[in-house]
């Protein structure tokens, strides 16, 4: 019997990055147009969405896709082949964002500032999208802070290393002293 593949059609996989751009843009014309008294407030959520968005990116990479079923499974698929097209369903992600982060966030901030975090996070979430593609399937010159990310992803890939979760930041790996070339028991 053969194992289904989670790869995705070349549509559903790009859809990401029209989508993902799409509604940033529209959630950022939404503010500007809409929210009253746009203040600093404003791009300090954003700020702050963004940058929690390394933070979650690497406790989901590290103990969600390398620790709980069926997540460690279908991450693995991705470890054995870096080059198919093995992604989270784009609806899927943008409701995630919508009810994990601006819903509750919405209950503390209020419509506009939960609007600007998760808009935040969102856009980091996309430059994973592009830095985590690219890694797979582009070529980098040599030297260049995509290269270090290229070499450090590509470490991650190999069997038996427990490390290097980060894709699009080295920082939590340095925090949390996980940039290991060593092997484990995997």
């Amino acid at each position: 019997m053969k194992k289904a593949s989670l790869e995705q059609s070349p549509l559903s996989y790009y859809a990401d990055f029209v989508l993902y751009p799409a509604a940033l843009a529209g959630g950022l014309a939404m503010l500007l147009a809409r929210a009253p008294a746009l203040t600093w407030k404003m791009p300090f959520a954003a700020a702050l969405g963004f940058l929690a968005w390394s933070l979650i990116e690497y406790v989901l990479h590290r103990f969600v896709l390398h620790g709980l079923q069926p997540f460690k499974r279908w991450h693995l698929e991705h470890h054995d082949r870096p080059m198919a097209l093995i992604g989270a369903p784009t609806v899927g992600s943008m409701i995630l964002f919508v009810l994990v982060a601006y819903w509750p966030l919405s209950r503390v901030l209020g419509d506009w500032l939960s609007l600007a975090a998760t808009l935040g996070l969102a856009a980091g979430y996309f430059s994973y999208l592009v830095v985590h593609h690219g890694v797979h399937h582009w070529k980098a010159r040599p030297g260049s802070w995509f290269a270090a990310r290229k070499r450090e992803h590509a470490i991650h890939h190999l069997p038996g290393i427990e490390g290097w979760y980060g894709v699009t930041t080295p920082f939590w790996d340095k925090v949390f002293s996980t940039q290991r070339h060593e092997r484990s028991g995997r």
